[in-house]
């Protein structure tokens, strides 16, 4: 994980798909899930999906929830 990852899953939208336009922390688990049976794409797409993958199966997604108040107010 790289140190600016965690801000990026609450500023990064989906490029592409049935979630374009989505924020990556706001994309459905099961969307996340079916990355981490079919493959996560390649490069940081694929690399914040599947921390995001990570976070959301944990139920650590509530780690984000300061991080994007702070997105709001700047």
């Amino acid at each position: 994980m790289q140190h600016d990852d965690l801000e990026k899953l609450v500023t990064l939208a989906m490029p592409y798909g049935k979630y374009k336009g989505r924020l990556l922390v706001d994309l459905p688990g099961q969307y996340l899930n079916w990355f981490a049976r079919e493959g996560f794409p390649n490069g940081e797409l694929g690399r914040l999906l599947q921390l995001m993958q990570e976070i959301d199966h944990n139920g650590l997604s509530d780690l984000l929830k300061p991080l994007r108040v702070n997105k709001l107010h700047e």
